[in-house]
């Protein structure tokens, strides 16, 4: 079923855009993949760790129709909707249908502060539960967590050893790695990727290590 407004065209429907680019998927289980992303403006967080400040403001107003020839011109298989919080705009919903009907493999990055129910049940769904460290654990919508399909990644950006303790709380609580993959990352300056990978090793925990390969490769440029 179609999430386009009834009345309304494609041509209708307006997303704030702050970038379109081709680059390395950095993160997920499709790391390394050849991607384009469609970064989507706004923002309702303010995690302390959040390096795509830049979207938070800004950007412009283009089609439905502007944006998947865009996307098209890059000839990519995957492409991944962010942000900011993509998910703040409700033109992201038909945004990721017409991507799945075009064919790609769809992923969408989402801070997992908002419902995730209407999103096309073809996208990865790459959800976030934030954790104490990034300021902002009080805006987890935990009601997400039953919505979560082996198709989808739950994400834990840790910033230290209470975070980890934490996020290994909830795995076990919520038998989250029964649901979908499960993604521990560490905060770049603020908890080190080898001492990550010791405690995900000592505790045998079911969960997928991940560095952001964007970030060993271009550090923090924006468009990459």
């Amino acid at each position: 079923m179609s999430n386009t407004a009834p009345g309304s065209s494609p041509e209708a429907v307006r997303l704030k855009i702050t970038e379109i680019f081709h680059s390395l998927q950095g993160e997920s289980s499709l790391a390394g993949w050849p991607t384009v992303f469609v970064r989507l403006t706004g923002c309702p967080l303010r995690c302390q760790y959040c390096d795509t400040t830049y979207s938070f403001y800004g950007g412009q107003y283009r089609s439905l129709e502007q944006v998947l020839e865009e996307v098209a011109g890059h000839g990519a298989r995957h492409v991944c909707v962010t942000g900011g919080e993509p998910l703040a705009q409700k033109s992201c919903l038909p945004l990721l249908e017409a991507l799945c009907d075009a064919g790609y493999v769809v992923s969408l990055e989402t801070s997992g502060a908002l419902d995730i129910g209407g999103v096309d049940p073809r996208v990865i769904r790459v959800v976030d539960l934030k954790t104490p460290d990034s300021g902002e654990q009080g805006r987890n919508r935990l009601a997400n967590i039953e919505l979560l399909t082996p198709r989808d990644e739950l994400k834990f950006v840790l910033c230290s050893r209470a975070d980890y303790d934490w996020a290994r709380g909830m795995l076990a609580e919520h038998r989250l790695a029964e649901r979908c993959g499960v993604l521990f990352s560490h905060a770049h300056g603020q908890l080190g990727a080898r001492e990550l990978a010791d405690w995900i090793v000592a505790d045998r925990l079911p969960v997928r290590f991940q560095t952001q390969l964007h970030k060993a490769l271009w550090g923090s440029e924006p468009g990459r």
